[in-house]
């Protein structure tokens, strides 16, 4: 039996992502976002989260998906990566679980139009379940990152 891995499981279009715990700050409300010239269509500006200023992105837009209209599900997760906080959009957050390190496969070239880069893996979580592990540091990928960094408000 492998590590047991604590995750947040959050949803977009109808498959069911996951977050280690520990990458994860806080998940928020969608509040009123400031929009920043220049950035990349899915970079959709940035929240004043107590604070501090942090860029949003939304996931869909990054993996390529169909946009949606934002719900009173939506929600921000907002995650740190190497000293960046980044808030990411997503259709809802369901869940807190544990998942056991052994039951994580390598995933396949694509996965819910989302390229395998972005993915760590998928967990097998019975009856059928699917969770698709996040690969953070690729979803924000230095040549990102540094943009993001650069965002002033």
């Amino acid at each position: 039996m492998g590590e047991e891995l604590k995750v947040i499981v959050f949803a977009l279009l109808n498959e069911e992502y996951g977050i280690e715990v520990d990458k994860v700050r806080t998940i928020e409300r969608l509040s009123a976002i400031t929009r920043v010239p220049k950035t990349p269509s899915f970079v959709k500006g940035v929240i004043n989260l107590r604070g501090v200023v942090v860029p949003v992105i939304d996931l869909r837009g990054r993996f390529g998906l169909q946009e949606q209209a934002v719900t009173e599900n939506s929600r921000i997760i907002v995650v740190a990566v190497q000293d960046l906080e980044v808030g990411f959009i997503v259709d809802s957050a369901n869940d807190v679980i544990d998942i056991d390190t052994d039951t994580i496969d390598s995933p396949p070239e694509i996965v819910g139009g989302v390229k395998a880069k972005y993915l760590r893996g998928i967990a097998k979580l019975g009856e059928g379940r699917l969770l698709i592990m996040l690969n953070l540091a690729e979803v924000l990928n230095k040549s990102e990152i540094i943009q993001l960094e650069q965002i002033e408000v």
